[in-house]
């Protein structure tokens, strides 16, 4: 912003004429708003050059254009500004539906109260990693991480903006590893589970195929008849059903296909000639309560059916434990199809249409002790140990 010098005006009050300070400066909206710093009154300063000498001598231009320089900006009103710039129409990156509720959340719960009231530039990187540390008593690490990974972005976008000249979370450190272990089911720990809910015949088609194509819970209660491709044996995936709603699939990678093998398909029909909605337009998993105008609700069928089905089936959940779609599903298939079944990791990949191999690797597949006993034993054997003699 150019150097300014305001303008000087005589504006009256209860107690009589007083001399102001007008000038503008940046809103929090992107625009200008113009602000009134009070001089003095017209009776001790007659003349408008008095009144200008007193606004040098209090050196109140000095501070005016000290406030509108890159740097003297609040991290709120430059977090506010990122939002406009990152989640508006014409963002570089567009943000998916879901993340962009996410994202402010993390700003205005999180960023903001902490840091709002700091002018940007001040806030010193050793103060952000502690506040980070501290964090971890209540959230795990992969969150910390985002919300560096936010408040990094923030000055990112205030540096290419002008609002601030350095970014204090360059050098910030957090972990981004979680302590988090899913619980992962064997197959026969599965059949277990659907022999509970085979009285039910939409509960026992939901977990079966929940099961058998590792799709996401929003993705399969999104799922019309429609999308059943029988003569191709696909499951098409393009949406998912969020908020009461139709959404787009959590990335480009998830916009695909899922095998639909001729065994899962005896299943799903059987379910179809049963079900009160079986048009093309109607949903696969639909919710009995409300007459199928939406589809069944992931968490109260985890809750009321699911956990309970697998406790019965003795699988060790403790209390509290997160268990649900994702270990019955993406978890516990990838786990099967890479450990067990030995099948290329990139063909599991395009299975769970993870963008990285290293995602389903990393994140979806847990070492497995009876392989490394095993590959421990041959090296024993390599050794030249009587291996096959110990039981």
């Amino acid at each position: 912003m150019a150097y300014q010098r305001g303008s000087i005006r005589k504006v009256p009050r209860k107690n009589g004429e007083v001399w102001v300070l007008r000038f503008r400066e940046d809103a929090a909206d992107g625009g200008r708003r113009e602000r009134v710093i009070p001089i003095g009154c017209l009776k001790d300063f007659p003349r408008e050059r008095d009144a200008r000498r007193e606004v040098d001598r209090l050196g109140l231009l000095i501070s005016v254009n000290a406030e509108n320089q890159p740097g003297r900006i609040r991290f709120a009103e430059l977090a506010e500004f990122y939002l406009r710039v990152e989640l508006g129409p014409n963002a570089v990156r567009p943000k998916s539906a879901n993340t962009i509720p996410i994202t402010k959340h993390n700003v205005r719960h999180y960023l903001i109260p902490r840091w709002g009231n700091c002018l940007a530039e001040d806030i010193r990187p050793l103060d952000i990693q502690n506040w980070l540390v501290s964090l971890h008593q209540t959230l795990a690490w992969p969150t910390i991480a985002k919300l560096r990974g936010t408040m990094n972005r923030i000055y990112r976008i205030g540096l290419l903006h002008e609002k601030v000249a350095r970014n204090p979370v360059q050098h910030v450190q957090t972990r981004a590893k979680s302590d988090y272990r899913a619980i992962i089911l064997t197959p026969d720990q599965t059949l277990l589970i659907l022999k509970e809910l085979a009285r039910n015949p939409i509960h026992f088609t939901l977990v079966l195929t929940c099961s058998a194509t590792g799709l996401r819970a929003s993705e399969i209660l999104s799922l019309r008849w429609s999308d059943m491709l029988w003569d191709e044996g696909k499951i098409r995936v393009s949406k998912r059903w969020a908020k009461g709603s139709d959404g787009p699939v959590k990335t480009k990678s998830s916009d695909a296909t899922v095998p639909l093998h001729p065994a899962l398909a005896q299943y799903l029909l059987s379910w179809r000639r049963r079900s009160p909605w079986p048009a093309e337009k109607d949903f696969v998993f639909p919710s009995l309560k409300m007459n199928g105008r939406v589809p069944m609700s992931a968490s109260i069928f985890a809750k009321t059916h699911l956990r309970s089905a697998a406790v019965r089936a003795g699988v060790q959940i403790a209390e509290g434990q997160r268990f649900g779609f994702h270990n019955l599903g993406r978890h516990s298939l990838s786990n099967f199809l890479i450990n067990k079944a030995k099948v290329e990791p990139k063909t599991v990949q395009s299975f769970l249409r993870h963008a990285k191999v290293q995602t389903t690797l990393d994140l979806y597949t847990q070492e497995d002790c009876d392989e490394t006993r095993i590959a421990q034993g041959r090296f024993l054997e390599a050794l030249g140990m009587p291996v096959r003699m110990v039981q």
